[in-house]
């Protein structure tokens, strides 16, 4: 499995989000509202349940997999910061 595009909103500076991102794999299968978090934390689409607490929706099952896939949302997010301040 290969990502093959990111695309990156950027949000409000004012924000503790700072971006809400779109992945695809394989140019087959897209995962959207992956949020950008201050301290470049990236928490995948979740859900409140009934219990007031959220679940993930989607996430990667291993740590490589997850790597992976922050590495190429935070590429993507320092390029779209850079694109951004010129």
């Amino acid at each position: 499995m290969q990502v093959t595009d990111v695309r990156v909103r950027m949000v409000s500076k004012d924000s503790k989000m700072k971006a809400v991102v779109s992945v695809t794999f394989d140019n087959e299968f897209v995962v959207h509202d992956i949020k950008g978090e201050k301290g470049l934390f990236i928490a995948m689409p979740s859900k409140k349940s009934a219990e007031g607490e959220y679940r993930d929706i989607a996430h990667p099952i291993s740590s490589a997999t997850r790597d992976m896939i922050s590495n190429a949302i935070l590429e993507a997010y320092d390029k779209a910061v850079a694109e951004e301040s010129i």
